[in-house]
């Protein structure tokens, strides 16, 4: 697909059916979060993919909780990238967003979906969550990491809806 063409027409998708996507795509779509900028190419976002079942329910049940609900946020979608940033650097906040950005076009151009979910930031500052980042091997000592965001991936189970046309003003020239 075209570049501009999946920047336009990329939506949120909000149903997955139960498919893997293979590792090859999620190599893809992890490699376009990579090539994201980042202030100074500093570098400060960890990408984790949670394919196992298990962990990826845990997940969806944390965020959940933060969410106020039992219904699952991450819409069945079989695979939970999950991003975090180190906050140490200036520009965290905005070097993660980008690598989550990238991850949503790259995986709408290969033909799966995603969607952004947010409430990282609180699963990650629990305890349990914590407990995570130590077993992955993301936070190790001193680290002061926060989650961004989390791309649920997978093969779209439904339609997105459609663009809501754009604001008017959006772009102004000067």
């Amino acid at each position: 697909m075209e570049a501009l063409e999946a920047l336009y027409s990329r939506r949120s998708i909000k149903g997955f059916t139960d498919q893997m996507p293979t590792l090859e795509e999620i190599e893809r779509v992890t490699k376009a979060g990579m090539a994201a900028p980042t202030g100074m190419g500093l570098q400060s976002p960890y990408i984790v993919v949670v394919k196992n079942r298990e962990l990826r329910d845990e997940l969806s049940r944390m965020n959940g909780e933060v969410l106020g609900t039992s219904s699952d946020p991450f819409y069945n979608a079989p695979v939970i990238i999950v991003v975090l940033a180190d906050r140490s650097r200036g520009t965290y906040l905005y070097d993660g967003s980008l690598v989550i950005g990238n991850m949503l076009n790259a995986a709408h151009a290969i033909g799966l979906g995603a969607c952004w979910i947010h409430r990282a930031k609180e699963v990650f500052a629990s305890e349990r969550g914590k407990a995570l980042l130590a077993e992955w091997g993301v936070v190790t000592g001193g680290e002061d990491v926060e989650g961004i965001g989390h791309v649920a991936l997978g093969y779209a189970a439904v339609e997105p809806k459609l663009a809501k046309p754009r604001k008017e003003g959006y772009v102004r020239v000067i």
